[in-house]
């Protein structure tokens, strides 16, 4: 395998050789016969082994309680009396889950997961932020998974497949850091992997600790809190790393004295384990050692999609910007739609059913507003920006039906269109705001006196760098205008006004570049202003007039009673306080969703009911 020159730069920086001290090890339980184990407490341990099957047992090995069978591969998690315990049933070629009540001492039903068409060499456990349960599959050639199997204490009746992950082609041990969302994967004649743990992270991996020295090998690990203990099989080595946010550097080194094939490793505060492969016998020892917490991120609060859109028919980042459609008379059929950069306009219904496809080219961003003069006829009005033609695409909507046309084009000069929105004052006229990416914006008013559509310019203005997401707040005449990199700004909507910018929030702690998306939400009560960072996968929820108050940021996560998963990497979204009716009583959410996970799909949009974030927020 070949090592990049930055990583063999990180491998010499992280992986310095370091004195190495002899850990006092005495043996523990002689007699035992265990492939795994792992320290609970410092009166409990718990053991998988291909003969005994699951054993809880006491400090010095006495039997407490056993689950018989063939197993091999251990990881827990404690969730109050009970304890979630993951191990590989050798007998069925499957990955368990199964529930250890500590204090009756006794085992639940086996959970198990589908029969994976590649063998699977170990596994690991990852609770999140929200209590969700998962667990992650180490198999051959580099092929990983991994799975939902719980919430809380609780496991599923059936686990749902997340994702599938490319792991190390020779990996064969895992651990996650709950407190950071860090997956950490062996790779035997490299080293170790760190990896976003989230079911919406990017899939990427940074190096632990590298080597290219033939004699060293990575073998088992164990998360501790503040770092991580690694085991080397070959130097019979244990390396103690500290987590130092972007960086992974190696404290100390302790050699394990009487050793020949250290395999497998658990540590629980000071006390460990350690299993020579050799003899087949357990050793335990104190772990002298005190890394520096993490401290971890803020927790953001969840809400969760009650449906979620039928994938766009296009692979990669396709999905872009969804608006809602509101219909006058019976909102129940109202429609949301969504812009497929690859392809079109798609029109769905309030479950996400597919209805209209119109592939009329690429389209990034798209707004709605009602009751537009095309001709003879009164319609209701879909703009969206295209790419292909650097041009609006216009579009009627039939105030009954929801049926979508073609409704004509209007060019512009931009030299690459980006984003767009409406904006309609008192007088009903309908103005477009579209802007390129080198941050021009140009304001047109639309019209079709004789059912020709037809776009006057009336206003240009320009920010510094690159814009997208924009929104018009119709009844105070202002818009709101975000400029990817640096924040969002509020000028005045009006094409006979100066374009003053205001800032209303900076890039920075709360904000996170990319800003995509912007929406408001508008009932009788309060108007917020909503806005995509992208940088965090989180929404911003702010007042929608000055001094634009923050009212904090949540994220969308998944809701597995539906199998419907998160949402992350949102370019657009759009927001509305009428009742739709049914879950929408309060209003809707929709993002665009630019992971689409659970199953692994093209990505698609995600309905949220406002009445979650409401909660989530605790707004007034």
């Amino acid at each position: 395998m070949k090592i990049s020159r930055l990583y063999l730069l990180m491998a010499l920086t992280l992986c310095a050789p370091a004195m190495a001290t002899d850990l006092a090890l005495t043996p523990w339980a002689p007699s035992l016969n265990a492939e795994a184990m792992a320290v609970l407490s410092s009166t409990e341990r718990l053991t998988a082994s291909t003969r005994n099957g699951l054993q809880l047992l006491d400090a010095k090995g006495t039997e407490l309680a056993r689950f018989n069978g063939n197993f091999s591969s251990l990881d827990t998690r404690a969730a109050g009396t009970q304890v979630l315990v993951a191990s590989l049933d050798n007998d069925r070629q499957q990955a368990v889950l199964i529930n250890l009540d500590a204090s009756a001492k006794t085992f639940g039903i086996p959970l198990y997961l589908p029969t994976r068409d590649y063998p699977v060499n170990g596994l690991c456990l990852y609770r999140d932020g929200a209590a969700h349960l998962f667990v992650f599959l180490v198999g051959e050639e580099g092929k990983g998974e991994q799975w939902l199997v719980g919430n809380g204490a609780t496991l599923l009746s059936e686990p749902q497949r997340v994702r599938g992950l490319p792991l190390p082609p020779s990996a064969q041990f895992c651990q996650v850091d709950d407190t950071t969302h860090q997956l950490v994967v062996n790779e035997q004649n490299v080293g170790w992997w760190a990896y976003p743990a989230h079911p919406e992270a990017e899939v990427k991996r940074t190096p632990v600790a590298l080597f290219d020295n033939p004699k060293r090998e990575a073998g088992a690990m164990a998360l501790v809190p503040g770092g991580m203990v690694a085991l080397d099989p070959k130097t019979a080595q244990l390396h103690l790393f500290q987590h130092t946010g972007k960086r992974w550097v190696e404290q100390s080194s302790l050699t394990l004295p009487g050793l020949k094939e250290p395999e497998q490793l658990s540590v629980n505060g000071q006390q460990l384990l350690v299993r020579d492969d050799d003899n087949g016998k357990l050793y335990q020892g104190r772990l002298d050692w005190k890394a520096r917490p993490v401290t971890a991120g803020p927790v953001l609060p969840e809400v969760a999609a009650v449906r979620q859109t039928d994938p766009v028919g296009r692979q990669g980042d396709a999905a872009d910007d969804p608006a809602i459609w509101v219909h006058p008379a019976q909102p129940e059929k109202s429609r949301v739609l969504g812009t497929n950069k690859k392809q079109g306009l798609l029109a769905y219904d309030l479950d996400g059913k597919l209805l209209q496809e119109l592939a009329v080219g690429r389209l990034n961003n798209v707004d709605v507003r009602p009751d537009f003069k095309l001709g003879a006829q009164t319609v209701d009005l879909a703009v969206a920006s295209n790419r292909d033609h650097n041009s609006l695409s216009l579009f009627s909507i039939d105030r009954q039906s929801g049926e979508l046309r073609e409704a004509g084009e209007v060019p512009t000069p931009l030299k690459e269109i980006y984003g767009i929105c409406l904006y309609q004052p008192a007088s009903g006229e309908i103005y477009a705001i579209a802007n390129g990416k080198d941050g021009t914006f140009l304001q047109y008013r639309l019209s079709a006196p004789d059912g020709r559509v037809q776009g006057e310019l009336v206003r240009q203005f320009k920010v510094d760098s690159q814009p997208e997401g924009c929104v018009a707040d119709d009844q105070r005449q202002r818009l709101f205008i975000g400029e990817e990199d640096v924040g969002v700004w509020a000028v005045d909507a009006r094409a006979d006004q100066p374009a003053t910018l205001t800032s209303v929030i900076k890039v920075g702690p709360q904000l996170h570049a990319d800003v995509e998306g912007l929406a408001l939400y508008q009932s009788d009560k309060r108007d917020y202003l909503v806005i995509s960072s992208q940088g965090n996968d989180s929404y911003l929820v702010l007042d929608a007039e000055p001094p634009f108050a923050t009212h904090g940021a949540f994220r969308v996560g998944l809701n597995a009673p539906a199998g419907i998963d998160g949402a992350s990497e949102t370019d657009g979204l759009e927001v509305t306080a009428l009742n739709l009716g049914g879950p929408w009583s309060q209003g809707m959410l929709v993002v665009q969703d630019g992971r689409k996970r659970m199953p692994e799909q093209t990505q698609n949009f995600k309905l949220v009911p406002w009445a979650e974030v409401t909660r989530a927020l605790k707004l007034p």
